[in-house]
């Protein structure tokens, strides 16, 4: 029999009883998204694109000259 993680944790088979057994639902008016689409949904998120490539001319434009 399938225990939770510790002993102390309950059976998760005995939890979800009413559902665990269910068919997977496949949706009729949405199509499958692909992994790449469903892993993008999930990717880093840069709020401020270009950011990086802004403070780094930045840096060079106001470089100090080398002794």
């Amino acid at each position: 029999m399938t225990k939770g993680i510790t002993e102390k944790e309950p059976n998760p088979r005995e939890i979800y009883k009413d559902i665990i057994d269910l068919e997977h639902h496949v949706s009729e008016k949405r199509p499958h998204m692909s992994l790449h689409d469903r892993a993008a949904q999930f990717a880093p998120f840069a709020a401020l694109s270009g950011y990086e490539d802004v403070i780094k001319n930045e840096a060079d434009t106001f470089k100090l000259p080398e002794a």
